[in-house]
């Protein structure tokens, strides 16, 4: 059953009520046409995953100050706006009335599994095909183990990555869309979102460009185009050049596009953390303090510095 939430029960069925079980919380305002829409969905899911997750209501209208405060914390300015409660915070959302699939998407990353040991045997899977030397294999595994578990966000990840360094960018649009809309998305996801995107924009007029920007440097548009070009080609360090160019003269520019593409390239070229050390055998001496890190990358460390002076 549906909990309607007010600032009397927002402590008890909300913030209480998470600590047991997920609570994903639907803002929405009887006026708004795409919350209408929403709406079912929602309560039929909530049937569908049979108390894996509990759905609670919030008019805006006559809460504002709840759904202020929750726009606010995510920079949401729109309904009908889902966040998801768990041990009494609110750790994700979405905006819009999105397709069931990519709800599902969604709620999975969240919710108990219905299975426990699919779920661990198809994150066990992912690592192993990308060291594999047949890249077509890789694909499918990848594959396979984001559809076993869409909430798997390493496996899409690396799945986006294997697409998009193929050049398949139809494959991997679709790959990418489930997961386009998450208010708190991945980091790992929205690096290969802005990859994805530049190569979309491919091919561009790389003289007419660099014509445009030799009349005119404050050309952001232009300048940001041969960026999308360097970063669709894998020039990296190149495409970062031009973005710190439009970072340090207008941080602010297209709602800092520049910044977040470099934040992204510097994701991508990040080389990952080590897998965990498994435990010393009972009895034998381990060092204290041993920590796993991701090796350093004195590129990505100078880059990572230069875009910290341009913005501090």
């Amino acid at each position: 059953m549906t909990t309607d939430i007010s600032l009397q029960n927002f402590e008890t069925d909300l913030i209480q009520a998470s600590m047991t079980q997920p609570v994903l919380l639907d803002i929405w305002a009887p006026w708004c046409g795409p919350c209408k829409a929403l709406g079912p969905v929602l309560e039929k899911l909530e049937t569908a995953y049979a108390g894996r997750f509990k759905l609670a209501k919030l008019n805006a209208d006559e809460q504002g100050e709840i759904s202020g405060q929750l726009s606010e914390m995510f920079g949401v300015r729109s309904i009908p706006f889902c966040v998801m409660f768990k041990d009494g915070q609110p750790v994700d959302g979405f905006v819009g009335a999105l397709p069931e699939d990519q709800i599902r998407t969604f709620l999975d990353k969240h919710v108990p599994v219905a299975d426990a040991d699919q779920a661990e045997d198809s994150v066990e899977e992912v690592d192993e095909p990308m060291a594999e030397d047949d890249p077509a294999s890789a694909l499918e595994k990848l594959q396979e183990a984001v559809a076993i578990n869409p909430a798997n966000d390493a496996a899409r990840s690396d799945y986006l990555r294997a697409l998009l360094s193929s050049g398949m960018v139809a494959e991997a649009r679709r790959a990418f869309d489930p997961v386009a809309h998450q208010v708190v998305p991945d980091a790992r996801l929205t690096a290969c979102g802005h990859w994805l995107a530049a190569l979309e924009a491919m091919p561009v007029d790389s003289d007419a460009l660099n014509a445009a920007l030799a009349s005119n440097k404050r050309d952001f548009d232009a300048r940001f185009k041969l960026a999308q070009s360097h970063f669709a080609s894998q020039r990296l360090t190149l495409a970062m050049d031009e973005l710190l160019e439009i970072v340090m003269r207008d941080k602010e520019w297209s709602g800092q596009l520049a910044r977040k593409n470099y934040v992204a390239i510097l994701e991508l070229m990040a080389k990952p953390a080590p897998k965990p050390v498994a435990a010393a055998p009972k009895g034998a001496l381990e060092l204290a303090g041993k920590v796993n890190t991701a090796p350093s990358d004195p590129v990505v460390d100078a880059y990572r510095r230069k875009l910290s002076m341009a913005l501090f």
